[in-house]
């Protein structure tokens, strides 16, 4: 008997250790070790017919198509006269998915979930998916608040070539927030600045809102917070420097500081309108919130840009731009608008 042989292919590198062969006409082809694909499936992605000549060009090919389906572990190409015979080796398929030790989540949701990355039952078992499943677990579970959670991985053979994945949980307790300090408020009291935003310490309320437990979506929105009470009070040049959160070793408590400059506090000395005006310029001018003398507001200049901007659409104009550019005066302390 004639044997041709090209092993498994690893890590996407196909390795052919083969006795080179004289090409042949194929009279047949057999596939062995299939459980669950159908033959035919196979068939499909094999470069070649019943009656066409086979080559090792076409060999490797075989190889590469039928592993890059992902449905197979092993593949081999042996001949044996002029018969191709694929010998092939399936994954195991994902018999059972469950989760031990998980309260904080709804199991269906989650499975839901981890569906869509592919990674359910009936599915062929990919350990790398399976690998970023898990990731993405513990990415859920600190998106709570849950920094100490732990989660491991059990996967169980079956037989008819199956696998149960169990994932075991332990949740931890939820890291709650100790301390916010604001460093560098000055023309503010810092207790003041804190009752404005939603994150806080532990109090009888907390229990219900969560607003003790650390997410990275409400401190963004704290931040806007702190930045919209300054600059619609004419700290034009307010900025927050940075935000640090720390949790301490055992991941129960955390600590934030937020560091801010805020600037000096500006008036506005005057507002101009160029550019094309469309309408008389009197009409415009009842449009703006900012006046001389004014506290400079970003919100009165937001409503100064958006009222004329609606005004110039009701008339017709649907594509208008309003636009505010600032020359403020550091030493005087006073800022001037162009509205163009």
């Amino acid at each position: 008997m004639r044997k041709f042989l090209l092993p498994a292919l690893i890590a996407g590198l196909l390795s052919a250790h083969a006795h080179a062969f004289e090409p042949f006409v194929v009279r047949d082809i057999r596939v062995e070790g299939i459980q669950r694909t159908e033959a035919g499936t196979v068939f499909n992605y094999l470069p070649v017919r019943v009656g066409e000549s086979f080559t090792e060009d076409k060999a490797a090919e075989a190889i590469k198509a039928l592993f890059a389906t992902g449905f197979f572990k092993d593949v081999r190409i042996e001949v044996e006269g002029d018969v191709l015979v694929v010998v092939i080796e399936e994954r195991p398929a994902i018999a059972s998915l469950d989760f031990t030790g998980m309260k904080e989540f709804d199991k269906e949701a989650i499975k839901k979930g981890l569906r869509d990355v592919g990674l359910a039952e009936s599915r062929i078992f990919d350990r790398a998916v399976m690998d970023r499943a898990e990731q993405e677990l513990k990415r859920q579970y600190l998106s709570r608040g849950r920094y100490s959670v732990e989660v491991k991985t059990t996967v169980t053979p079956l037989e008819r070539n199956r696998v149960a994945i169990n994932f075991q949980i332990d949740e931890g307790e939820v890291a709650k927030i100790r301390q916010i300090n604001i460093v560098g408020a000055s023309a503010f009291k810092e207790k003041d600045l804190l009752k404005m935003i939603t994150l806080t310490t532990p109090n009888w309320l907390t229990w219900y809102t969560k607003n003790d437990q650390y997410s990275r979506q409400k401190l963004s929105a704290d931040v806007e917070t702190l930045r919209s009470w300054y600059l619609d009070r004419g700290y034009l040049e307010f900025n927050v420097d940075s935000t640090q959160v720390s949790i301490t070793p055992d991941k129960q408590d955390i600590y934030i500081t937020i560091s801010i400059t805020e600037g000096k506090k500006y008036t506005v000395s005057g507002v101009k309108l160029s550019g094309d005006l469309l309408l008389p310029e009197e009409e415009l001018r009842k449009l703006v919130k900012l006046k001389p003398g004014d506290e400079f507001s970003r919100k009165n200049l937001t409503d100064t840009t958006k009222a004329i901007n609606d005004r110039l659409g009701n008339e017709g104009y649907a594509f208008a731009n309003v636009n505010a550019v600032p020359e403020p005066d550091k030493e005087k302390q006073t800022v001037s608008f162009t509205v163009f």
